[in-house]
């Protein structure tokens, strides 16, 4: 089984580095996949049997700093530029600056403010050569490795508009001598970098935005927890807590396992784990999710699942995976990122050469080819995509929704039909005992149906239980026991073979059912028979149940109406009772009676009718057909099998969730639309304006500085979203 390995990358400053990094790291062995994101400054590694010594080593050689992410912070102090950490850099830099670009306002009133050309050389040097240093040391590394980056093309064209400048003091100095001084170009080199310097400054803070929702859920994490050892209560760290453990969790602390409780009362806030807004009352017996908050008692919780295998580690693992897919779209921009440097370069290459040999005018030239270098910085490219889904799928989160990759972004926006599954999605999954009929004068019927029951999950086996203990009725032994997926269970129960199990098994089995004798509206039904010495079956009792629907069903499905999205319903329970409900959220599309390995098949033709499908499930059962639909959507609250086959998960059991997961799915995607065609037109528009002189050094850079500003705010106006419910 492949495994993934996550680190950390510094310096990177655009596509081209992305797909620079990529392809060092393809290269180590064992490596299967790779996907670096430039906004998040990660790398996730697939393969088997990868040394992660190799993949450092592998990044280093590509002029690149990686660390592994339990080093980050060290890692950060060490090698992260000093102008992405520190404020001061940038102002150092802005401040020798403004004398030099100050003249070019007084020229604009008939005032000659220029500096002398001494001064002019002093200020410039240390902004380009000290504050500019990280883009040579960068460019350089991508040069030896073969390729080029955002770096290189602004060490390339600052420093020709500061070796002009050098050029020109020098030529007209050794004709008129200390009299009088050109017009040099040592303001337009040091703006360049001081507005590059002041971009990526305020792109880092902004990035750093995007991954506000993942340090929340860090965040949660408690350091010490309160365990009991040896006859004593202990604080310890919380990472060391085990399965099994007693933990103390007093009011106004937060939960640090996973846990059932064993003694106490209390209310307990989950609101940045679930999305849900409304504290939950909690008693033994009853489940607590780490990182949730105690409120006002004491309780006493056994812990059931801590480090990785906790809820609060997996929603973090699923956050972190999302925001660092890539979505397909992202193939394109790769694509072009790994020739767009080279093009410029020819580009800048052409605009020196046409405008020299065309004006004659080479100094016109040379300012030309650094706006172009300048403003072609492909930084916004490689921000487009994963900036708005970070932010997307960290609004999500943020809302109990949880987006597994960026591929299921672009399923979403797509979908025209969400299929609910009946039980425990749109009803509360709490069936309830209605009516108990004997057919056959047996007074053992409900203690048979109980002892049968008693180890089964199903909803209605535990209506069962729970009837038969509210009347005293305490289960027996039961051997042979056996479930029989989608038609109910068998076992021997004081030496009788009894069946229990649907109407559809029951007909199977070649027993005339009498439905007359159902006298509960909507019901779903079980019946119990008893196989006889000639293997016929004879009918032993009837069973009704009901299922309230969920307080947000009807709520749920309108929402979905309203986004022109068809909703079907698709059950293995009887008709009668798949009719009530359909008639109460008012559905005309609805399946009854499919068996769990059908249902895959019924999704398959709803996609054959020309539907994209999302399922919605929780149990078991429905994994084949989360699976099969083009969004598979689960309850967190349901089984591990319906959510590790799904591509979104929601916290909360809420079927009006679904409607606010495809909204930020597709909201999104429009952000990475929006992204890329503004990236693309920052260049397509900016580049030829450079090359034909209407666009100077100063205006590139600035521009280039406000395309990745304005990519980056774009994608975080998704953070405003908050899930309709």
């Amino acid at each position: 089984m492949s495994e993934q390995i996550q680190l950390n990358i510094n310096g990177m400053s655009c596509a081209s580095c992305v797909g620079r990094i990529e392809k060092a790291l393809a290269k180590v062995t064992g490596v299967e996949q790779v996907s670096v994101n430039l906004a998040s400054e990660t790398a996730t590694v697939s393969g088997l049997s990868v040394s992660t010594d190799l993949l450092l080593a592998a990044v280093e050689k590509a002029g690149y700093q990686a660390s592994l992410p339990e080093k980050k912070i060290q890692a950060e102090q060490k090698q992260t530029a000093f102008y992405q950490q520190e404020w001061w850099p940038v102002l150092a830099s802005m401040v020798l600056t403004l004398p030099l670009v100050l003249p070019m306002v007084g020229l604009l009133f008939g005032q000659d403010w220029m500096l002398a050309a001494f001064w002019q050389w002093l200020l410039a040097t240390p902004v380009q050569f000290y504050f500019g240093a990280r883009f040579y040391k960068a460019g350089w590394a991508a040069v030896k490795a073969g390729s080029g980056n955002m770096d290189l093309l602004v060490a390339i064209g600052t420093s020709a508009a500061y070796g002009l400048s050098l050029y020109l003091w020098w030529s007209f100095t050794a004709l008129h001598g200390q009299h009088g001084a050109p017009h040099l170009y040592f303001e337009s080199s040091s703006a360049v970098l001081s507005l590059v310097l002041l971009g990526k400054y305020l792109e880092h803070k902004a990035k750093k935005r995007t991954t506000d929702a993942l340090r929340a859920l860090e965040n949660l994490k408690p350091a010490v927890a309160t365990v009991f050892q040896q006859g004593l209560w202990v604080d310890v760290k919380a990472e060391t807590v085990q399965q099994g453990d007693l933990v103390l969790v007093k009011p106004g602390e937060r939960v640090p396992v996973d846990a059932v409780v064993e003694q106490g009362q209390s209310h307990v806030d989950e609101a940045l784990i679930s999305g849900e807004s409304v504290p939950v009352s909690k008693m033994p017996t009853d489940k607590v999710t780490g990182g949730s908050v105690n409120l006002d008692g004491v309780l006493q919780i056994r812990a059931t699942a801590v480090g990785a295998e906790s809820t609060l580690s997996r929603i973090i693992q699923l956050v972190e995976q999302a925001q660092g897919a890539k979505a397909p779209v992202q193939a394109l921009v790769d694509k072009i990122s790994a020739i767009f440097v080279p093009v410029v370069l020819l580009i800048a290459l052409a605009t020196l050469v046409g405008w020299g040999l065309l004006t004659d005018n080479w100094v016109t030239g040379i300012l030309n080819a650094v706006a172009v270098l300048v403003i072609a910085c492909p930084c916004a490219l490689g921000l487009a995509t994963p900036a708005a889904i970070m932010a997307g799928t960290g609004s999500a989160a943020r809302s109990g929704i949880l987006i597994k990759d960026a591929i299921a972004l672009e399923h979403a926006k797509a979908v025209t039909l969400v299929v609910f599954d009946k039980t425990g999605t749109l009803t509360q999954g709490k069936a309830v005992l209605q009516q108990v009929s004997n057919l056959a004068d047996e007074p053992d019927a409900l203690l048979w149906a109980a002892s049968l029951q008693q180890h089964s999950e199903h909803p209605l086996a535990k209506a069962v239980v729970s009837y038969a203990t509210a009347h005293q009725v305490a289960a027996l032994e039961v051997t042979e026991f056996q479930v029989i997926a989608g038609k109910g269970v068998q076992g021997k129960v004081q030496g009788h073979n009894l069946v229990l199990g649907s109407s559809h098994w029951m007909q199977q089995l070649g027993i005339e059912l009498p439905v007359d004798q159902i006298k509960t509206s909507g019901a779903s039904v079980s019946w119990l028979a008893e196989q006889q010495a000639n293997d016929s079956y004879k009918l032993v009792a009837l069973f009704c149940f009901t299922d309230e629907l969920k307080p947000d069903a009807v709520q749920a499905v309108n929402l979905l109406k309203q986004q022109a999205i068809a909703v079907a319903m698709l059950t293995g329970d009887s008709k009668q009772s798949a009719a009530l409900i359909a008639q109460q959220l008012d559905l005309t599309d609805w399946k009854a009676e499919v068996l769990p390995a059908d249902k895959a098949a019924v999704i398959q033709s709803w996609q054959q009718q020309g539907y994209r499908v999302a399922m919605v499930g929780d149990g078991i059962n429905d994994a084949p057909a989360l699976a099969q639909a083009d969004l598979g959507i689960a309850m967190a609250s349901g089984t591990e099998v319906a959510v590790s086959a799904s591509a979104m998960t929601l916290m909360r059991s809420k079927p009006s969730l679904v409607s606010a997961a495809l909204q930020i799915a597709r909201l999104s995607y429009r952000k990475i639309q929006q992204n890329l065609f503004w990236a693309f037109i920052f260049n397509v528009i900016g580049i030829p304006l450079a090359a034909l002189g209407y666009l100077n050094p100063v205006i590139a850079g600035a521009a280039m500085a406000c395309s990745s500003l304005f990519v980056i705010s774009n994608a975080l106006l998704l953070q405003r979203w908050r899930a309709e419910e």
